[in-house]
């Protein structure tokens, strides 16, 4: 995903004068600007870098689902809504199985000593972005078994 995109769709839905989808974009690119300026590099911003971003405005996302409570029907609803949005520009990420074949794939000799640590050190930073942390660490502790 480029950020190009997203300002395009921002655009789009400002000219249907669909407000919520607009803030929940606006809001992506909010948080896409500022990881590029914490990054220095303002100006070309990576695809990889929105990715992160939209995954992490993604999970915050998440989390307001869960903590909000029930009897805020109406503000639940709001967060489902803008959850929605983020997820359809979220990256596809790898579930178990795929995360598993790369491992013994392309870490094989680190996987075979079996030392979590090292696996999950080794790993992280060839996946980061492309899968959940805690789906390669629920992989990574089967391989250790």
């Amino acid at each position: 995903m480029d950020i190009e995109s997203l300002r395009k769709d921002m655009v789009a839905a400002m000219k249907a004068k669909d407000k919520p989808r607009k803030e929940a974009i606006s809001s992506l690119i909010s948080a896409v600007k500022k990881a590029a300026i914490d990054a220095g590099c303002r100006d070309d911003i990576p695809e990889e870098m929105v990715d992160r971003a939209i995954l992490k405005e993604l999970k915050t996302a998440k989390e307001q689902i869960d903590t909000c409570p029930d009897s805020r029907a109406e503000l639940k609803a709001e967060y489902q809504f803008r959850y929605d949005v983020i997820s359809e520009y979220a990256p596809k990420l790898m579930g178990p199985d795929e995360i598993k074949a790369y491992i013994l794939e392309k870490f094989a000799e680190v996987a075979a000593t079996k030392n979590k640590g090292q696996i999950m050190k080794a790993v992280m930073g060839d996946l980061k972005g492309k899968a959940d942390g805690s789906v390669i660490s629920q992989v990574v502790g089967e391989l250790c078994k």
